[in-house]
């Protein structure tokens, strides 16, 4: 069954149909010679009917054979006869003469010629059409710009490709519209609408658009690719081969100033200098401090450098004492000492640092257990640990206190003094400090620090034959005092009752008396058994005896009043 009636075998698509292009090559063309349809169109009267057209159509080269064309088809709808007012105009065809139309009686045979009436204006039922049956069509392939007749498929040969050409021709010399930024105007002409002047690919689809948009995002693509490619082989050469970026000359005149943490190798002290921008780069500073001999010599502390110096320049000016802006705590030294520093270091008006640390100790991070007692001096004293650390000018003491604090804290915590003082059999963690600092205070060597503990810790038993409880160190009295004395009277120690007075007080002192060092520190955790009650600095410097009886001190002291004159 047909879309124009009803009839024998499968009938082709009439010509005139708009879609008729599409139906394959038996829709598209008759053989070259070959009659057009010669038949007559029935008018629409009565019932519609189709005759045999008298002439047989020959398809070349397919072999379909003899075909019908469209006969007697006869359309019913619910046993009535369809009615159209109006009659098709005839139809013409190029190349061939028009025949006289015939009409038909109701029962479909021809009765003669009679007058068609005119089709109406109804809107086009296949689309785009560009001329109503009735209306002559456009001839799409008798002009010198159509496109040329479709051939069978045995026939049809793949397009020529263009030819290559090593020049650009450019818009006005047929360039393609690709590159000229065009939209492939030949494409994009308005069709007749008819369906067959429309161009398509062979899978139906309409030719993509290009424009020159296109071809200027794949070159900048491209070039990007390059230079991403040339940028990271040049950095992989510089960094395999190359010299590592260095300023020239001993810097600007402006000044920074730089803290270096404790610890810190040549990596991170580079990074620091290039942050703060004093070098180029950290290469270079790391290949300058391994050159210089001393390079590794350069300690923890504030450094006040030149922005935009050399690396080598960088190295020798942080090995000069004059650029360190630090204030350094010795084993053994006193608060009053660190404080004073301090306050010169951050040029502050004297006495501002110990106000500080007097009024706001409290929020400088001390453990739970220092400060234990009401009769201690200064509640940081053994807190301050030793060290360098940064004070350069704008910084507050708030922040170089809590610095020392916190280094304190931290070491104290490592040797776990609470379980240490149980086993000392001391009373808490700080009395472990103020130990330490006696050691510090009266010892000259990691030896000395050793016997200096046993000392300390035979006197501390009451028990004891010797000394009955009393430490009887001079340097307790000279701490109450602010002094450091080594020739005091037995008339003004024995006269004098303060709670740091251990000639007149039994057991510890109330606090530390300075702040002491590791050698001190590891001694009084680790003191000898050997019996020592006695120790004497014989020359008054750094020789120190020891004796185990009140006897054998006699003699220690009488040799040291000789050194000494007295």
């Amino acid at each position: 069954m047909t879309e124009y009636g009803r009839g024998q075998g499968s009938e082709p698509w009439h010509p005139e149909d708009p879609l008729y292009g599409d139906g394959g090559w038996e829709g598209q063309q008759a053989h070259t010679g070959q009659q057009a349809h010669t038949g007559q169109q029935a008018a629409y009267g009565g019932q519609q009917h189709y005759p045999q057209q008298p002439q047989q159509q020959h398809y070349d080269e397919w072999g379909h054979g003899q075909q019908d064309a469209y006969g007697q088809q006869h359309y019913q709808q619910q046993g009535q006869a369809q009615q159209y007012p109006h009659q098709y105009d005839q139809q013409q065809y190029p190349g061939h003469q028009q025949q006289p139309q015939q009409s038909y009686d109701n029962n479909g045979w021809a009765t003669g010629t009679h007058q068609h009436a005119q089709y109406p204006n109804h809107p086009d039922p296949y689309g785009q059409q560009a001329a109503a049956y009735g209306g002559e069509q456009a001839d799409y392939y008798g002009t010198p710009d159509a496109y040329p007749p479709p051939e069978p498929p045995s026939r049809r040969q793949a397009e020529p490709e263009p030819p290559q050409t090593d020049w650009d021709p450019g818009p006005d010399q047929g360039e393609h519209a690709f590159f000229a930024g065009g939209d492939d105007d030949d494409d994009s002409d308005d069709d007749s609408g008819d369906g067959r002047g429309e161009r398509r690919s062979r899978g139906g689809k309409p030719k993509k658009r290009r424009s020159g948009c296109a071809c200027l995002v794949v070159s900048l693509v491209f070039a990007g690719g390059v230079a991403g490619v040339g940028y990271f082989g040049y950095q992989f050469y510089q960094d395999r081969f190359g010299s590592a970026p260095d300023f020239a000359g001993d810097g600007t005149g402006e000044t920074v100033t730089v803290e270096i943490p404790k610890g810190a190798l040549g990596n991170e002290i580079g990074q620091r200098l290039k942050q703060a921008g004093v070098v180029k780069s950290v290469d270079a500073f790391v290949a300058a401090q391994s050159q210089n001999p001393d390079g590794k010599s350069i300690q923890a502390g504030a450094y006040l450098l030149h922005k935009e110096m050399s690396a080598e320049s960088a190295v020798e000016m942080m090995l000069d004492p004059k650029s360190q802006n630090n204030v350094l705590v010795k084993p053994g030294e006193r608060n009053v000492t660190v404080y004073k520093a301090i306050d010169e270091q951050l040029d502050l008006s004297a006495g501002t640092t110990k106000k500080f640390a007097e009024k706001d100790f409290k929020s400088l991070g001390l453990p739970s257990w220092a400060n234990d007692n009401s009769d201690i001096k200064d509640p940081l004293e053994g807190f301050l640990y030793p060290g360098t650390y940064p004070a350069a000018k704008g910084m507050k003491p708030e922040t170089v206190l809590k610095d020392m604090v916190s280094r304190a804290t931290s070491k104290y915590k490592s040797l776990d003094l609470e379980a240490k003082a149980k086993a000392l059999k001391l009373d808490s963690p700080l009395q472990v400090i103020t130990v330490a600092s006696l050691v510090q205070a009266e010892g000259k060597t990691d030896d000395d620090y050793r016997k200096m503990a046993e000392v300390v810790y035979n006197r501390l038993d009451r028990a004891n034959p010797e000394t009955y409880g009393l430490l009887q160190f001079d340097s307790t009295f000279n701490y109450l005092k602010g002094e450091s004395n080594i020739n005091i009277s037995e008339d003004e120690i024995n006269s004098n009752q303060d709670p740091y007075n251990t000639y007149t007080q039994k057991g510890l002192p109330p606090g530390p008396i300075g702040n002491p060092g590791d050698g001190a520190l590891k001694g009084t955790l680790n003191p000898t058994d050997q019996g020592w009650y006695y120790f004497v600095a014989v020359d008054g410097v750094s020789k120190t005896e020891f004796a185990k009886t009140h006897a054998d001190f006699q003699k220690l002291k009488d040799k040291f009043n000789e050194s000494s004159g007295n």
